[in-house]
């Protein structure tokens, strides 16, 4: 029955309505001079900071799977956005600034100015958000 509601415009539930509902609000990352905003800001919460390859089929996975993970807590986590393949320079200053070695995906988590967690690739999708709360 699914496929002919999408084809004659069934009505979503309100399930489903709510399960596309995202509370992650990404924060474009374009600029070297963000870092120090980030390390300022990391020293009352944390902040994470998402490194994503639009070019890669896992990157792509993850982020999809990466954003479902945030329910209604997480809405207040500040998640910045880094496309590697346009700011690579970034890139190489959050490595060299948070003493990281480059992956991709890769999710780092800020604190008082200093990386406090870093993974990558599918382990992004183990990470207990909320004990960066």
């Amino acid at each position: 029955m699914g496929i002919f509601n999408s084809l004659f415009g069934g009505k979503e539930s309100e399930a489903s309505q709510e399960a596309k509902m995202s509370y992650l609000n990404w924060i474009p990352l374009t600029s070297i001079e963000q870092l120090d905003e980030i390390k300022e800001l990391s020293k009352s919460t944390s902040i994470l900071i998402f490194k994503h390859s639009t070019r890669c089929g896992i990157s792509s996975m993850v982020i999809k799977r990466f954003e479902a993970l945030f329910k209604e807590e997480h809405q207040n986590l500040k998640v910045y956005y880094l496309d590697l393949l346009n700011y690579r320079t970034i890139s190489d200053e959050i490595g060299y600034s948070f003493q990281v070695m480059h992956q991709s995906p890769q999710l780092l988590v800020i604190k008082k100015g200093v990386s406090v967690y870093q993974t990558s690739h599918y382990d992004i999708l183990q990470t207990n958000l909320s004990r960066f709360i």
